[in-house]
């Protein structure tokens, strides 16, 4: 595979460029991926985490659709937690705390088996346009001159585009700290006519293990159970390591509130808006003043360093400041900052230019995937470059688009968020996005999407076999649970008495039933003991029966919008009885169907309505 022609270009080689890379490839495309940094591929240039509240549920989304991050992250998770178990089961959420440099290797041990994908060191300074009545992407301009074609490109340049890190009044240009930003790319994507804007993030410092107090602090261990992202992933029985929780001290808040005038954020160096639910500390100081202290968390980010991050100190204050404040909190008097916190601003592309795909609607063949789309965090970007991949592949294969919708998964909140509302400030998944979040839990991602991920041909024949095998076993289970009645004799650990003899099924509604009760029966029924979350799903989908058939029937409603198409010539401009600014609004992102329309920020019911009846009386305009 010597030609400088490929299928795919993929830009980049974080958490968007390793998914949609790999995608692609196994797929069947010729694929390259070119990154300015071989030795940085899946970098975890903040927290070395990965999952958390609704990030979890991406994760096991992406792996249910054949991706790779879930398998990477249980194969170097050094600390494995299961969030919010003490609130039901839609918004449990796995996170694990990763080996740094492990993840990077494992990611790029796993990309270079793969047998059609090349990765190369370079940096990407256009992308080369043809214009013939309509925009198509065919390759990538490199900066020592040479041309690499291919038929579709996917830019995952992260916050790479003119990026400005901020220290302090110190400012320089650099795509992570320390690395050279893309200029040149972003330089060339401010001209396509595309939308643009700053946003930015931040990191906090690193500090010297060996310089702190560890007594000092409350220890937070794993799980004694640790919980998989792969469906892959039987068991994980590793010795996990601990985490630290502390707080703010008073003196914390004063050495901040001193030195305010000195944050960039503050004093108008930094123009890009940064992510609201994920505030640096200085932030946190200024808009929440009656809080006494804030929580901070102490997190290895490796075996074999003494490294740690700092969680929840996000900053870009002075080092002199940074380096008061750590020593202001006991326990860190001593510790030694091995990297200071920093902000980086960077260019994003309102989202809006983007089909459901991904793709952007102007250039054909072009798509963006990750922070580039104004969204934050490793899980968002990941889960984007495997539906950019995905859909690159099926765009090439002649193959029908594949489309994760709102009921269907967060993968598909999030990119309907993005092309509908845009983002004003970095996108963050929360379990609160979600309408129907009984029925998009952790436990059925693989029912959800792996016969999605199947059809546009990623998931192998082990996945889907292993797949196909628990549903036969729920299948089985669940049939077993509601023919058998609960007896006195046969189950006397149920505690029930002669003349209460519900089926199994019905027992397992009842508040204080927990169907690990019935575990011997369990695998005696199926022969063999149960896949993980086997019944897992069975005992929430009984617990929460009537709740689930309620969603189910919202979710057909909202499909029998979204089944309404709209076509791509409809001209709103032309409809009597909408306003200019609904009308502005409906031409802004062109909706592709009804349902789409009605969730477009600014439009209303009644608006939807007066569309309703054009689009049912068939009039053309």
């Amino acid at each position: 595979m010597k030609s400088s022609k490929y299928d795919v270009i993929v830009v980049g080689a974080g958490h968007a460029g390793c998914e949609a890379s790999r995608a692609c490839a196994r797929m069947g495309l010729r694929t390259a991926m070119i990154t300015m940094n071989l030795d940085l591929i899946a970098q975890m240039s903040c927290n070395p985490a990965v999952g958390g509240i609704a990030k979890g549920h991406l994760v096991r989304e992406i792996d249910a659709l054949g991706g790779v991050m879930g398998e990477v992250t249980d194969a170097v998770g050094i600390q494995f937690r299961l969030l919010n178990t003490s609130r039901g089961p839609a918004v449990w959420s796995p996170r694990a705390q990763c080996d740094k440099k492990q993840y990077r290797i494992r990611m790029r041990e796993v990309l270079e088996g793969e047998p059609n994908l090349r990765i190369l060191q370079a940096e990407v300074a256009q992308l080369v346009l043809e214009d013939s009545g309509h925009r198509r992407v065919t390759g990538v301009l490199l900066r020592d001159g040479r041309t690499v074609s291919s038929e579709a490109v996917i830019v995952t340049t992260g916050t790479f585009l003119n990026g400005l890190a901020h220290v302090g009044e110190m400012k320089y240009s650099c795509g992570r700290n320390g690395e050279a930003p893309s200029n040149l790319l972003g330089d060339q994507l401010r001209t396509l006519g595309l939308p643009w804007t700053r946003l930015k993030t931040g990191t906090p410092p690193r500090l010297d293990g060996r310089t702190i107090d560890w007594s000092r602090f409350e220890a937070q261990p794993g799980d004694a159970v640790p919980t998989p992202f792969s469906f892959l992933t039987e068991r994980i029985e590793r010795e996990q390591i601990k985490c630290y929780i502390t707080y703010t001290s008073d003196e914390t808040l004063r050495i901040l509130r001193d030195s305010i005038a000195r944050s960039p954020l503050y004093s108008g160096q930094i123009e890009g808006v940064g992510p609201r639910y994920c505030p640096s500390i200085e932030d946190k100081v200024v808009k929440f003043p009656d809080k006494t202290r804030h929580q901070i968390f102490l997190e290895p980010e490796g075996l074999d360093t003494y490294e740690v991050y700092v969680n929840g100190m996000s900053t870009s204050m002075p080092v002199d400041v940074q380096t008061a404040m750590v020593a202001s909190i006991p326990g860190l008097e001593n510790a030694e900052m091995i990297r200071p916190g920093y902000a980086i601003e960077y260019d994003a592309i309102d989202p809006r230019e983007l089909d459901h795909t991904l793709q952007v609607k102007s250039i054909d063949g072009l798509y963006l995937a990750g922070q580039i789309n104004g969204t934050s965090g490793y899980e968002e970007a990941a889960c984007q470059g495997l539906v950019a991949g995905i859909n690159a592949a099926c765009r090439l294969g002649k193959l029908a688009p594949m489309i994760v919708g709102r009921t269907e998964g967060y993968t598909g909140i999030l990119i309907d968020d993005l092309i509908n509302k845009g983002a004003d400030e970095p996108y963050r998944m929360f379990t609160s996005r979600a309408e129907f979040r009984l029925h998009l839990r952790i436990d059925n991602a693989d029912e959800r999407l792996t016969p999605l991920g199947r059809k546009a041909g990623l998931v192998d024949d082990r996945r889907w076999s292993l797949y196909l095998r628990k549903q036969a076993q729920k299948q089985l289970l669940t049939s077993a649970l509601s023919t058998t009645r609960v007896d006195p004799v046969t189950f006397p650990e149920l505690g029930t008495s002669g003349d209460d003899r519900p089926t199994l099924l019905l027992w397992l509604r009842r508040p204080e039933a927990r169907i690990a009760t019935l575990s011997a029966w369990i695998r005696k029924t199926l022969n063999e003991d149960p896949l993980h979350g086997v019944v897992t799903t069975i005992e929430t989908e009984a617990k929460y029966a009537g709740y689930i058939a309620q969603q189910e029937r919202q979710i057909d409603r909202l499909k029998d919008s979204e089944r309404r198409q709209i076509p791509p010539e409809f001209e709103f401009s032309r409809i009597p009885g909408l306003s200019t600014e609904v009308k502005q609004k409906l031409d802004r992102v062109r909706p592709e169907t009804l349902g789409q329309a009605g969730r477009i920020p600014g439009v209303t019911p009644a608006a939807i309505a007066v569309l309703d009846v054009y689009l049912s009386l068939g009039v053309r305009v």
